[in-house]
């Protein structure tokens, strides 16, 4: 059996170096950080494009690759249809403490969305979020990002997601599209 020793060496060596590259990267600073002086007036998400683009003025400032929910496509109309909502709403508040690296919360479900979820009988959700990876698994994001794994939420990288935490203010709207 001599190839047992081999696979547990290479194991421990792919462990090793996934660990030292999220070390690295968790301590080095963004490339092109966002001057304080840029005011982020609105939050732009293009489902269909996975993106997420920080606006001033009508123009892009920074653009991020987003992962959405297991059923992105369409509105979310339910508690557990694992889709993300489509239309304006708020950010509202931030969570440093979050099930994932830090989070912000979108305002959804707003008062038209709490009418078409009582008129299906449905509970229509809630803690719709744009967040990091979950606590403990950043060094994921270069796979997690490729494919939807959330339940809705607008998922990030945690570099991604610290960017966006400190350009965006409470009260900044924004607008998700399909």
């Amino acid at each position: 059996m001599p190839w047992l020793p081999i696979t547990i060496v290479l194991s421990l060596a792919a462990i090793v170096s996934t660990s030292a590259i999220a070390y690295v990267k968790s301590t080095s600073k963004p490339k092109n950080p966002i001057p304080p002086s840029i005011v982020i007036d609105r939050v732009f998400v293009d489902k269909s494009d996975r993106v997420l683009k920080l606006m001033s003025d009508g123009k892009a400032i920074k653009s991020y690759r987003i992962a959405l929910g297991g059923s992105p496509v369409g509105h979310k109309q339910q508690e557990g249809d694992q889709r993300t909502p489509v239309g304006v709403y708020t950010l509202d508040y931030k969570n440093e403490n979050s099930i994932a690296h830090r989070s912000i919360h979108i305002s959804y479900p707003n008062t038209a969305d709490k009418a078409y979820a009582k008129k299906l009988g449905v509970n229509a959700g809630g803690d719709i979020m744009i967040h990091g990876q979950m606590n403990g698994f950043g060094y994921l994001a270069l796979f997690n990002q490729r494919r939807d794994w959330t339940d809705g939420c607008i998922a990030v990288t945690n570099d991604a997601m610290d960017e966006i935490m400190a350009a965006v203010k409470l009260g900044t709207p924004i607008e998700i599209v399909e």
